[in-house]
């Protein structure tokens, strides 16, 4: 695991960067712990920082550059089957002076150019320049689960793997307003932009060459879903069951290759529960890893991740923190944000990273399986918006009744309510407006009144338009609910669930690997139909048929919370101070210039109020955003 960054000059005035490219360098050292190297030739320079994973020679540091002296490379991330494709190429007569997937790479690109990037079954984000042709080819993993960030200008195109590389580089630091109103309404910046103008995420399954002063972008990756195809699925239920338990056990032990100390995330829901069984197969003892809530029971898990790790005999650690374990790594982890990023989950796989890197250096989860194979409660919501009936349109006609009962995340009742109010409001709206509504905690209306009349006049509605069409352009009225999860890994997947996990985990030197997204599972998910994934009683119907023998019985028919934290007593009690005398201010918000006195007061009387609903997802928001401000933008 590494990060990486690079300058590619067009003209003499685009060289000039080529001396950030250390501090660059620098500033993803907790992405690469272990050791850093630098290539320079006449406009190029590439960067590296590496974490060791496997007991590599020296011959395997980068950036690695071929017999030839022709070709250089650096690459953040991991290949599982790089052994294979090494056979192949000895075969071929290639030499290889290491035992690392970054040669094989290298020399397989030499022999197949481009096209050989469809070969890679793994995670990662790669840059390789090629010195006799002048030309850089930079590619990103198909799900995006490795971030790559570029910016280009007339004189030169920078990439790297976190923001703070690209600052040291010298982008320009201007507000993409754009960017921060789906920001306020997402909790997050779906890509390709960022915060920044400029500064843009390279897209999951696309790659850049550059050459001769022009640079091409194409996507070398599309899931392979095909609504007619799959109609046609020949295979039974109990095949397609079978199908799953075999790839995903191929996927696991592909991920089980490390020299290093190596366990699991346990949280105690069904996929990390699948991915532990499965580990366990092949490893004996695996270490597995819980977090749990002392003072919130209603988010605490352990229970079902202990009876799990019992099971399949695991040594199994919980750490079990309090509220005020979890307050005390606020700061920490808000520090390490590079663009504002606020699913407020991110602090407890932030605590979670940081105690399981005490013991292991890599770690598998269970992420995304809740997106290819539909186990949200949104997706159950829009399962059952589709079916219609008479339960659906009584929740609907109920409307008046939820808009007056108090809201909240923190309570079972409250939650109860929020969810019944959001699916009556689903009911009424069309499949694109149902879906962004369903991912939003704000409209677009509420984020854009935060924000100061100035700041609106930086948003250009056409701009804004065709960013959320291009994110929604799956989605048609006659489709189905795979239209749905599709959606999801192109917005949900990349920019909030896996930016998360890998924030978190880089942000304390730990490798996480997620085998659910090994791009033969994706593709066979979505060769079902929806009826293989949910029906009117289960989510994620064949993750949880196919595994059933392997899980505990009580991990069935329970609700789902995931991670969460208590952020609504925390700006009630310990932070309200942040809000109402730091961050929120009305003399910092006025000063500041972004956002609205008086819409930012209203939020904060309304976070006080006896039905604070989503509100305080949206005060994290801000706070989020305001930290980032001061660290960044003063």
């Amino acid at each position: 695991m590494c990060g990486i960054t690079g300058v590619f000059a067009f003209t003499d005035t685009g060289r000039q960067s080529l001396t950030g490219l250390q501090a660059s360098t620098d500033a993803i050292i907790r992405r690469g712990p272990d050791s850093q190297g630098h290539f320079t030739y006449d406009c190029v320079g590439l960067g590296f920082r590496r974490l060791a994973i496997l007991d590599l020679s020296a011959d395997g540091n980068q950036p690695m550059t071929d017999e030839a002296q022709r070709y250089t490379i650096v690459f953040n991330g991991e290949i599982f089957n790089f052994r294979e494709l090494r056979e192949k190429l000895l075969k071929k007569g290639y030499r290889f002076h290491s035992q690392t997937d970054t040669e094989v790479i290298l020399q397989l690109y030499i022999s197949e150019g481009r096209s050989f990037i469809k070969k890679l079954n793994g995670f990662f984000g790669l840059a390789i320049y090629d010195k006799e042709e002048n030309s850089l080819f930079i590619a990103r993993d198909r799900y995006g689960v490795k971030p790559l960030l570029i910016y280009r200008d007339e004189d030169k195109l920078f990439f790297a793997s976190e923001m703070k590389s690209m600052l040291a580089l010298g982008v320009p630091r201007k507000l993409d307003y754009v960017a921060l109103s789906h920001y306020l309404q997402l909790n997050y910046i779906p890509g390709p932009a960022t915060i920044f103008k400029g500064v843009k995420k390279l897209l999951p399954g696309h790659y850049l060459f550059v050459k001769d002063g022009k640079v091409v972008k194409k996507r070398w990756y599309k899931i392979p879903y095909d609504a007619k195809k799959v109609a046609k699925n020949k295979l039974s239920y109990e095949e397609q069951q079978k199908k799953l338990v075999t790839l995903m056990d191929e996927a696991v032990q592909r991920r089980l290759v490390a020299d290093v100390p190596l366990g699991a995330f346990l949280s105690g829901g069904i996929d990390s529960s699948v991915i532990t069984a499965l580990a366990a197969r092949h490893t004996p003892h695996l270490n597995t890893f819980s977090i749990g809530f002392k003072d919130e029971p209603f988010f605490d898990e352990t229970k079902y991740a202990n009876l799990v790790a019992a099971r399949h005999n695991t040594n199994h650690t919980v750490f079990s923190l309090t509220n005020n374990d979890l307050y005390e790594h606020i700061h920490d982890m808000l520090s390490y944000l590079d663009e504002p990023f606020a699913d407020s989950s991110a602090l407890a796989v932030y605590i979670l990273s940081q105690r399981t890197r005490q013991k292991v250096t890599v770690a598998l989860s269970g992420d995304g399986a809740d997106e290819i194979f539909g186990g949200y409660n949104k997706h159950m919501g829009e399962f059952q918006v589709r079916q219609g009936g008479l339960k659906a349109e009584a929740v609907a006609g109920l409307d008046f009744l939820w808009d007056a009962l108090p809201k909240s995340r923190n309570s079972f009742f409250g939650n109860k309510v929020r969810q019944l109010q959001r699916f009556s409001r689903g009911m009424l709206s069309g499949v694109k407006d149902r879906y962004w509504d369903w991912a939003s905690f704000a409209s677009e209306k509420d984020a854009r009144s935060l924000l100061s009349p100035e700041s609106r006049r930086h948003i250009g509605k056409k701009a804004a338009d065709k960013r959320r069409k291009d994110i929604l352009e799956n989605l048609h009225p006659n489709g189905d609910l795979n239209e749905v999860l599709l959606t999801d890994m192109n917005l949900v997947l990349p920019y909030d669930m896996l930016t998360k996990v890998d924030l978190m985990s880089m942000a304390n030197s730990l490798e996480v690997r997620t085998p659910f997204l090994d791009y033969k599972v994706v593709n066979f998910a979505f060769s079902l139909p929806v009826s293989s994934k949910v029906d009117e009683k289960m989510k994620k119907k064949i993750v949880q048929d196919a595994f059933r023998s392997e899980l505990p019985p009580e991990l069935y028919d329970r609700p789902k919370h995931g991670f969460e934290v208590p952020l609504l007593k925390w700006f009630r009690g310990e932070l309200r101070t942040l809000i109402e005398d730091d961050l929120l201010q009305d003399d910092f918000i006025e000063s500041q210039g972004i956002f609205s006195v008086d819409a930012v007061r209203a939020l904060k009387q309304q976070l006080f109020s006896r039905s604070p609903g989503d509100v305080h997802a949206r005060i994290w928001a801000l706070i989020v955003f305001q930290t980032w401000w001061k660290q960044y933008m003063i």
